[in-house]
């Protein structure tokens, strides 16, 4: 078992531990840099959600950076075990842990949310349908991140406002085109 570490925030330098998953590929430290730098160091009051949540560490990181509510949705029972167990431990109460398909989940979803973190394992093909369903539960400001193993197009009336690659990963920050945020 692996583990990665939180880089901002209430719980700065905490480990999470990663499962031994076949698929599993925590976001790496240096992407998640490179996008709470995009975002802000503080998501003070944002509604948060990590579909494909898988080590977690990206719905960690914005409660550690003070959104109000993380939803993280995995399939995989070791994972969901993993995600309770750290939860337990960092006293993490604005976040909630759901087992499920991430797809029938938000699409069965009424919520809105202010950021919607999209990282499904690359070997699913999920992109397509994951983003329509993210966009579906998107608030009127919000932003979606995608981690792929190749360039994805962003969908009709969205703009991709940031994107980088580190290595086999690109990655992405998508925002409505007619956002006037940032």
């Amino acid at each position: 078992m692996g583990e990665v570490r939180i880089i901002g925030g209430q719980w700065k330098r905490s480990k999470l531990p990663v499962p031994d998953v076949p698929g599993l590929r925590p976001t790496s430290d240096r992407v998640r840099e490179t996008l709470f730098n995009w975002l802000g160091q503080t998501l003070d009051g944002w509604r948060v959600l990590d579909a494909f949540a898988g080590s977690g560490v990206l719905g960690f990181e914005a409660a550690s950076r003070g959104a109000a509510t993380v939803v993280m949705v995995e399939r995989e029972a070791a994972l969901v075990d993993g995600l309770r167990a750290s939860q337990k431990r960092l006293q993490a109460g604005a976040i909630t842990i759901h087992r499920a398909n991430a797809l029938n989940w938000m699409t069965a979803c009424p919520d809105r949310f202010d950021l919607i973190f999209l990282d499904p394992p690359f070997a699913d093909d999920l992109f397509d349908r994951a983003l329509a369903a993210a966009v579906a539960l998107l608030a009127e400001d919000g932003l979606i991140y995608v981690e792929s193993p190749h360039d994805i197009p962003a969908p009709a009336g969205f703009t991709a406002w940031r994107q980088g690659r580190a290595g086999a990963v690109h990655y992405q920050l998508l925002r409505r085109e007619d956002n006037p945020a940032s």
